[in-house]
């Protein structure tokens, strides 16, 4: 009766199952659950708590944004200026020097001119149709070399926008220009821009 069975008599019970329920993480210590729980308690809770918590939130994305601007991170920089075609585009109209960057000065010039000499008038008009000119001449031969080496770098790229994207900068004057150029004039550029 409690002896032994032989193994023919032994009743095989099926295993149970393994347990897969549960968490699937550790239980939190009690620091990392109070830590969770003012963090909880911290989240506004009134449209005025929301508006500022929006506002500070705001501020925080703008002061990233100036200082991508300055330093050229992409990860901050506003969406026209964002991927390697752009800063291509950055780096190789900063690195080189084109008419458009005088014509503010020029214009400047020659809207005081007529006051200082009336003899000089005349020439100051003719310099600046010279001028002007000739920055249309250079911006047209710029976006053909842009758009030549756009093909051979970025030959799978999407290059609709490129031009009006590069003539803009390189109107603008050179310390103006943002994000602040990365380059110098005269700078070779690399191969990679991915």
């Amino acid at each position: 009766m409690f002896g032994r069975k032989s193994p023919a008599q032994q009743v095989v019970e099926p295993e149970s199952p393994v347990k897969e329920t549960g968490k699937g993480r550790p239980t939190p210590t009690r620091k990392e659950a109070e830590a969770a729980r003012k963090a909880r308690l911290k989240q506004p809770r009134t449209r005025k708590e929301i508006n500022a918590a929006n506002r500070a939130q705001r501020a925080e994305q703008g002061d990233k944004m100036r200082q991508a601007m300055k330093t050229g991170d992409e990860r901050y920089l506003p969406l026209r200026d964002r991927g390697p075609v752009k800063r291509f585009i950055r780096d190789w109209i900063d690195a080189r020097f084109t008419f458009a960057e005088i014509v503010l000065p020029v214009l400047i010039i020659a809207l005081v001119v007529p006051y200082i000499s009336l003899e000089l008038a005349m020439y100051s008009q003719l310099f600046t149709l010279v001028v002007m000119a000739t920055v249309i001449v250079n911006l047209i031969v710029l976006r053909f070399l842009l758009r030549k080496e756009l093909k051979r770098r970025f030959p799978d790229n999407d290059l609709k926008g490129t031009t009006y994207y590069a003539i803009m900068r390189a109107i603008q004057i050179r310390f103006l220009r943002l994000p602040k150029p990365q380059v110098k004039i005269g700078s070779q550029l690399p191969d990679n821009y991915r």
